[in-house]
């Protein structure tokens, strides 16, 4: 595993002068790459888009669904059973009002099952943003440097990772992993 610094810049301009400036400090180009990262949600991890298979907020649904069913479909017979005593409907009708009842029983039950989406600032481990990643390939005496040329250069975000590093660049990384930042350089800015 290599060690790499990494900092989140607005834009490209903005993390090519930083490669730049770290280029002028003696790392070389092979160990230095840009590459932009998407906003959460948006990292087609899946066939159809996104990040994950099911919403965490939804987890709950089928079982309010299946509670608003039964009740949904007992009351929509009883509806249908009182329109048939009263107004000596065809049976059909009870039939039909149950089945409405359980429908849309089944639709307020998976919705009173939802949750809402935490916030991020419920959030209980840091979220990687969106933006330019200029990412180091450093030794462990150069990393201090590599993140001060960051910070100095407008980087946010500064992080410390293990990683692959081949090729000039970082092979294994994870967008949905959060950053883990790098000691006193883990301030960060809007």
């Amino acid at each position: 595993m290599s060690l790499i610094i990494a900092g989140r810049f607005q834009t490209f301009p903005a993390a090519e002068s930083a490669a730049q400036k770290l280029f002028a400090r003696g790392f070389l180009e092979e160990d230095v790459t840009l590459f932009f990262v998407n906003p959460s949600g948006q990292h087609a991890r899946h066939p159809i888009g996104g990040d994950v298979g099911t919403d965490a907020g939804a987890s709950g649904a089928p079982k309010g669904a299946g509670k608003g069913v039964t009740i949904g479909a007992v009351v929509g017979a009883v509806i249908g059973a009182a329109i048939f005593a009263f107004f000596k409907s065809p049976l059909l009708v009870s039939v039909i009002a149950a089945g409405v009842g359980a429908y849309v029983g089944s639709l307020v039950g998976a919705m009173s099952h939802t949750k809402k989406p935490r916030t991020a600032m419920q959030a209980e481990e840091p979220t990687r943003h969106a933006g330019v990643l200029v990412a180091v390939h450093v030794s462990p005496e150069s990393q201090e440097q590599a993140a001060s040329i960051l910070r100095e250069s407008g980087g946010m975000d500064i992080e410390r990772a293990s990683g692959r590093w081949k090729q000039g660049r970082w092979s294994d990384f994870d967008p949905l992993q959060p950053p883990h930042p790098a000691g006193e350089f883990a301030q960060t800015r809007a």
